[in-house]
């Protein structure tokens, strides 16, 4: 027979589409965003000395374990759909609570094994085993506004957050200054407790640690244990030169801190440029609209063109054509190994008054002109 194998008793006996209050069809991002909700409103820091949000922020924060994790809740849905099918009173076995009777699962006939196999690391021909994954604290989110040359340029910033975070007093741990969190007597340190129950050894969250695997003795007066407190904080946050608007810059570890022994989450910084009075954007390269005056256009030019860097003389050919874009190179947004490039797009200025001998300039010019630019249209 193969080897016995762990897997979760409280997948069969907890909702946590109902704990979270969420839709077993929810996108990750709603779960998330329902999670953070939650857990700032029952967290203990704003419900000092209340047991029942304790107790509710700790099912909350075991829920967004699992439904938070995409391979845990596809692994937890397939779990619940099997239960769901009629095992009878499975995990705890069919008959008397002793594994599956020997005449097969009742109301579980469309059950394949293999599915199990997959589930329950190989019990029904081979596998791996399943190891418990550490909990992680929620990714967060702000917004950073910069100028469009603090864009260019690169910058480091300080950004201000207010949230869960690492508790000030006992830098997370949940334990009073002086004292530290011993290793859970119950599971051994494990964060689980296991019953033999004939086919299965099933493998349940220690009720004394919830998971952690260790427990505070002696709690942080702060934040009463919780290991993380609602607080502001500030990070210098170190933007790229060339920065694009919409980029996210993630700070690795700075985000939600869920509590001892949970791995804080990340924070990501969205950052968005301001508009440049002269240049454009597009991907890697700048852009600019050069007017020119139409003897330049028709006789050609060397014209002073800005940069970033400072202004450089272009070349304009003889019979330039208004809406031609000539390319720069080099002088665009920093990119990794170098600079875009600026692409140039000539506009034939037309004044909008003359003055006198402007004018007659002008009209000489119109009597020497030999044939129409709209002849290729078919009028004159």
């Amino acid at each position: 027979m193969a080897a016995q194998e762990e897997f979760r008793r409280e997948w069969f006996e907890k909702d946590y589409y109902a704990i979270l209050g969420v839709a077993k069809n929810a996108t990750h991002d709603e779960i998330k965003k329902t999670y953070r909700k939650l857990a700032q409103r029952y967290h203990p820091d704003a419900n000092p000395g209340n047991a029942d949000a304790e107790e509710r922020f700790k099912a909350v924060s075991g829920a967004y374990d699992v439904l938070g994790d995409e391979e845990k809740r596809k692994a937890y849905d397939r779990v619940r759909e099997m239960g769901a099918g009629g095992f009878g009173g499975f995990p705890g076995g069919g008959a008397g609570g002793q594994g599956f009777p020997s005449g097969g699962f009742p109301g579980a006939q469309q059950v394949d094994l293999g599915d199990l196999g997959d589930l329950f690391g190989g019990m029904f021909g081979g596998g791996r085993r399943a190891g418990r994954q550490p909990r992680r604290g929620a990714d967060l989110e702000t917004e950073l506004r910069l100028g469009f040359e603090d864009a260019m340029a690169g910058v480091t910033v300080p950004v201000t957050l207010t949230g869960p975070s690492a508790c000030a007093t006992c830098h997370g741990s949940g334990a009073a200054p002086g004292t530290q969190p011993v290793g859970c007597p119950n599971c051994g340190g494990s964060g689980q407790v296991q019953t033999n129950q004939g086919l299965f050894s099933i493998a349940q969250t220690c009720p004394r640690c919830h998971g952690a695997g260790r427990i505070v003795e002696t709690p942080c007066p702060t934040c009463h244990g919780a290991g993380s407190q609602r607080r502001t904080r500030t990070f210098q946050v170190k933007v790229p030169a060339g920065v694009k608007d919409g980029a996210r810059i993630r700070l690795a570890g700075k985000g939600e801190h869920a509590g001892p022994g949970v791995s804080p989450g990340d924070l990501y910084v969205r950052v968005h440029v301001g508009r440049h009075p002269v240049f454009g954007r597009k991907g890697d390269d700048l852009t600019l609209s050069l007017p020119l005056t139409f003897p330049e256009a028709a006789l050609g030019a060397k014209v002073q063109v800005p940069t970033l860097d400072g202004p450089v003389t272009l070349k304009v050919p003889a019979g330039t054509p208004g809406g031609k874009t000539f390319r720069v190179k080099s002088r665009g947004a920093p990119r990794k190994g170098g600079h875009g490039d600026l692409l140039v797009t000539v506009r034939v200025d037309v004044p909008e008054k003359l003055s006198r001998k402007e004018k007659e300039l002008i009209e000489q010019l119109r009597d020497e002109e030999k044939e129409s630019p709209r002849r290729s249209l078919g009028v004159v």
